[in-house]
């Protein structure tokens, strides 16, 4: 254990110790890396030295014995410095921000859900979008990427039968005879297409709840039980 007045460090200061034997009257000794002027601590076989009595330091390269050493002596010097690395990611931090890109060679450990369903937890080195009519593109102005998601199985019409494995669609669907609309609704240019569009429901009773209003758009007609089933 070194002998001297211990040195007390803040949080973001970090310390490390670079060591050399002496050779018989060496009083020069180069400090590997250079240290901060005045940020420095030096010890003689674990004897902590003073300032501009035992020894100066004062071009952040270099630090001179006032006193020459004996061969075998051992010289520590340990230096004091914020030794982080700016924009790392530090596993402790709730919040951190990353100026640039973030490489990601192993994947990324994340959770995935669909419908409030639980498909995996583990580590995702791609999402994959299968079935026909979709399609994903890419904005490399805008670093955003675009995905429309066609329908799936059952012909592309209400909600597709699973097979057995849940997950492949069988060429069957269903569709509820009774839906109900739970908020306000402005079928407009913004949801509901750019021009004079036709809104359906395949659904053949659709209730609307109490207080609730659904609004029509100028120019678009809307047809409830588009397939005409509603009788069958």
């Amino acid at each position: 254990m070194a002998i001297g007045n211990p040195i007390t460090l803040t949080n973001n200061v970090a310390a490390k110790v670079i060591s050399a034997t002496a050779t018989a009257n060496q009083t020069l000794f180069t400090v590997t890396g250079g240290y901060r002027i005045n940020q420095i601590a030096v010890f003689r076989n674990g004897v902590r030295l003073v300032d501009s009595s035992d020894y100066t330091a004062r071009d952040g390269a270099s630090v001179t014995l006032l006193s020459a050493a004996t061969e075998g002596d051992v010289l520590e010097f340990q230096i004091f410095d914020d030794f982080r690395v700016a924009d790392a990611i530090v596993s402790n931090e709730s919040e951190q921000t990353i100026s640039g890109s973030l490489n990601v060679t192993g994947g990324i450990n994340v959770g995935i859900q669909s419908a409030g369903t639980q498909i995996t937890t583990g580590v995702i080195t791609a999402i994959n979008f299968v079935g026909t009519g979709n399609t994903v593109q890419y904005d490399s102005t805008s670093k955003t990427v675009a995905v429309s998601i066609a329908g799936g199985g059952g012909g592309g019409l209400g909600t597709a039968i699973k097979y057995s494995d849940e997950a492949t669609d069988s060429p069957f669907s269903y569709i509820d005879r009774f839906a109900s609309v739970k908020e306000d609704l402005l079928l407009d240019t913004t949801k509901a297409g750019v021009n004079t569009s036709i809104i359906v429901s395949v659904t053949p009773n659709i209730e609307i709840n109490s207080g609730v209003a659904v609004t029509v758009g100028a120019g678009k007609t809307m047809i409830i039980d588009v397939l005409q089933i509603g009788d069958l």
